[in-house]
Parts: structure tokens; C-alpha cells; sequence
């Protein structure tokens, strides 16, 4: 016959169990009401520019634009997302010279004006690294007030390529990035365009804006008109603008892609930030950028960790104004940043579970 528990002690555990219930709802209440008056703070403080820069970070993510919701109406937020001014821009291609002859040797660096740890000027020039196992290609570290990540330089451009996906659309799927570089032998890579992506369950196969392969429209229309669209001619010269998909075959475009929320960084040696401010919350960041001598800039920024909150589009203006980049844009951003380099994950992903599928990639073979 089994022992019974003593009534009284039974009596006992129920309290004990229902004092910690109290005592965990009463916390996470207190953590409720805490993040809610702090929001409410940043929302309906005294600071425009917390209020604006907490709008433009929520409201870039997939899964949190509720909580700019809650406090504005679609109209203000809109008014705070809208910085306008970037229509009709295309860069011109004949800023770009690039070496006939590639003898596998760096062209000289270091002539650029380098940023201390806050992103101050500290008027020096960047070190010459010395010989490295690739001497065509750089891996740098990029810091910032509220951010750090990477920067890859890709001496002979030649050697980006655009990855893209054999099909778009319904019924497909996206790749992660570690899956492009490994069917394409490439030596690594970042993300590029963004896609449908609602709630943030996106397969990562429907792009948000067009897809150009081999001089053809793979996704998108002749007559439509795209925000952010960057692609390589022929002579690997990249073109970065605001375009229909006619304007971008007609201007030589071979392979390449767009991203809807853009915005462009820099065209034809100006930084867009000369003109307007360019807004955007702290959030992980990737861009594309292009020297004169056709170095290609890959940049990644870490976001949503505590020690590097992210980057705005005015700080990825700055960093590829900084290192010469005479065309720049921005790419898709947040969980779906990424950069992998020689098999090693160069940076940290925001996607809580893994690497995200993406339409494209811009790609670096050997």
C-alpha cells in the first residue's frame, strides 16, 4: 500500500507554489509596465530625435511595427519615415576606371581619412596591411558609437558576382547565404535585396523589387519604376539608382537586383547625406559600395545586441564616403544581414533561428 502525502504538507507546497506564481506574475507585469512607460518615454518624450529614431528602428523590423503603432497613427509615422528628395537618380558609369590589367596585386590603399572608435576623424591614413594570403581581397573591422562590424574589400571587381535564385515567386524558396556560396564554390559573400517577407515568415522567393540575369528581367517589368537598384555591366562597373527596369538594361546592367526601401548612399562621389538626412533607426545594416579604381565595399553591420545596437543609413553613408566609395547603397537589412568569408561567419545574424532564405546575394569567387 502506497504511502499518502500528509494532507498538511500538501497544503504547504500549494502555497509555497502559489506564492512563486504571485511573485513571477508580479514581475513580469512590473517588466510589462516598465518597457511600455519607457517606450512610452521615447515615443512622447520630450526628444524628437529619440522619438523619430525609435519610430524608423521598429518600423524596419518585420515582427515589431506594432509598437510604433501604439503610440502613432499611420500618418505620423509616415511623416517620420518619410525623408523624400531621391528621386530620379542614377549614377554615371564613367566615374569608374578600373585597371585593364589585373596582375593579382592590391592597388595602393591608404589615402583615405580613417575614424577613431566614436567615428571621429583622427586624420590619418588607413595602414598598409601587408601581403596576405589574397592580396586581392581585405577583411577590415568597421566601429562606431552604437555599432561594429566588417568590411570587405574586393580589389578586382571582377570577382563579385550577383547569386541569384533559378526561379522567383510562389511555390519557391530562398537559399541562406552559407547555401549560395556553397553551390556557386564562391570564397564568401553578404545578403542583397529584400523580399515579401509578412510577419517576418517570408520562403525568402518573392523579391520586392526586380531581378535582372544574364542583361533579362528575372523578376519585375520593363515599365515599372524601382527604388535602390544596383547591378554590374559587362566591365564590372557597378550602377546604383532609382530606375525603371528598362533604364536599367538600357544602361548595361547584367546582373543585378533592387531593394524597395533603399535608400541610395552615395552616387557619383556625393553622399546623399550632403543633401538630405537620411534617416533610418539603429538596426543590423548591409551595403554595397564602389571605388573609382572598381574596389567593390562589402559592409556589414551587427544589430540588436548589447554591444552593438546598430547603424543608421547616415552612419553607412559616412563609413563608405570614408573609404572612397564613389557609388553606395544600401541593401536589406536586420535578420537577414549577414557576411561569411573563407567559411568562417564573419558576423552576428539578428534571425533567431539560423540563417534567413534570401532571393540574391552578391557572392566572391575565387
Amino acid at each position: 500500500m502506497k504511502n499518502k502525502m500528509p494532507i498538511e504538507k500538501k497544503k504547504k507546497i500549494l502555497r509555497y507554489a502559489r506564492r512563486t506564481g504571485i511573485v513571477v506574475l508580479t514581475l513580469l507585469v512590473s517588466l510589462v509596465i516598465a518597457l511600455y512607460c519607457i517606450m512610452l518615454v521615447l515615443a512622447k518624450g520630450p526628444s524628437p530625435t529619440a522619438r523619430d529614431l525609435f519610430v524608423r528602428s521598429v518600423m524596419e523590423t518585420s515582427a515589431a511595427k506594432f509598437l510604433a503603432r501604439m503610440y502613432f497613427s499611420e500618418d505620423e509615422i509616415n511623416e517620420i519615415l518619410n525623408t523624400g528628395g531621391d528621386e530620379g537618380i542614377q549614377s554615371d558609369p564613367g566615374l569608374i576606371q578600373i585597371p585593364e590589367k589585373n596582375d593579382g596585386k592590391r592597388p595602393p590603399f591608404g589615402t583615405f581619412e580613417t575614424a577613431g572608435p566614436g567615428g571621429e576623424e583622427t586624420g590619418g591614413t588607413t595602414p598598409d596591411p601587408g601581403p596576405t594570403e589574397d592580396d586581392t581581397v581585405e577583411v577590415i573591422d568597421i566601429k562606431g558609437p552604437t555599432y561594429d562590424g566588417k568590411m570587405i574589400l574586393v580589389h578586382d571587381p571582377a570577382r563579385v558576382k550577383v547569386g541569384l535564385l533559378p526561379a522567383y515567386g510562389d511555390g519557391y524558396s530562398g537559399k541562406t547565404l552559407r547555401e549560395f556560396i556553397a553551390e556557386t564554390g564562391a570564397l564568401g559573400g553578404i545578403n542583397a535585396g529584400g523580399f515579401y517577407d509578412p510577419n517576418g515568415g517570408g520562403s525568402g522567393a518573392i523579391p520586392d523589387g526586380i531581378v535582372i540575369r544574364d542583361g533579362k528581367i528575372a523578376w519585375g517589368s520593363a515599365g515599372s519604376t524601382y527604388r535602390c537598384v544596383i547591378g554590374f555591366d559587362a566591365n564590372h562597373v557597378m550602377h546604383v539608382g532609382n530606375m525603371t527596369g528598362q533604364a536599367a538594361l538600357d544602361a548595361g546592367i547584367v546582373d543585378g537586383l533592387s531593394f524597395s526601401t533603399g535608400p541610395v548612399l552615395i552616387v557619383n562621389g556625393v553622399p546623399e547625406t550632403t543633401k538630405r538626412k537620411l534617416g533610418g533607426g539603429l538596426n543590423p545594416r548591409t551595403a554595397i559600395g564602389q571605388c573609382a579604381d572598381g574596389t567593390v565595399l562589402l559592409l556589414v553591420i551587427n544589430g540588436r545586441q548589447a554591444n552593438s545596437i546598430g547603424a543608421t543609413y547616415d552612419d553607412l553613408c559616412a563609413i563608405m564616403a570614408e573609404y572612397g566609395a564613389v557609388n553606395a547603397a544600401n541593401l536589406d537589412g536586420g535578420s537577414s544581414s549577414l557576411m561569411i568569408y573563407k567559411g568562417e561567419t564573419l558576423t552576428t545574424s539578428s534571425y533567431l533561428f539560423g540563417e534567413r532564405k534570401l532571393p540574391d546575394t552578391f557572392l566572391i569567387m575565387p
